[in-house]
């Protein structure tokens, strides 16, 4: 039995290995890309300050600083990318220690 000959009606018991595999490689959907997952948000300057562990003016000087990037303010509406927040937290922190 040629793999042209096999169809979904063949029985099993008639396929070789690579015939089965072959089959079951046309059969078997392709699998859709996993969805990024979404960003963790932090609300307002007490977000940013439970964040990274700070006082109210720290936050503020930070958000306006060195996480402006991963800040977005919608007139008194705060939200952060609280990953990236994280991360450019410690790139600034690194670039600090390194110039010591």
């Amino acid at each position: 039995m040629t793999p042209a000959e096999i169809t979904s009606e063949t029985p099993i018991s008639q396929m070789t290995a690579a015939q089965l595999a072959a089959f079951l490689k046309e059969a078997t959907p392709a699998a859709e890309p996993a969805a990024a997952p979404a960003p963790r948000l932090v609300y307002g300057l007490k977000g940013i300050m439970e964040l990274l562990g700070v006082s109210n003016m720290t936050a503020q000087r930070y958000k306006k600083g060195i996480i402006k990037p991963a800040v977005s303010q919608y007139g008194r509406k705060i939200v952060t990318n609280a990953d990236l927040a994280l991360q450019l937290f410690h790139e600034a922190k690194a670039k600090e220690a390194a110039a010591l």
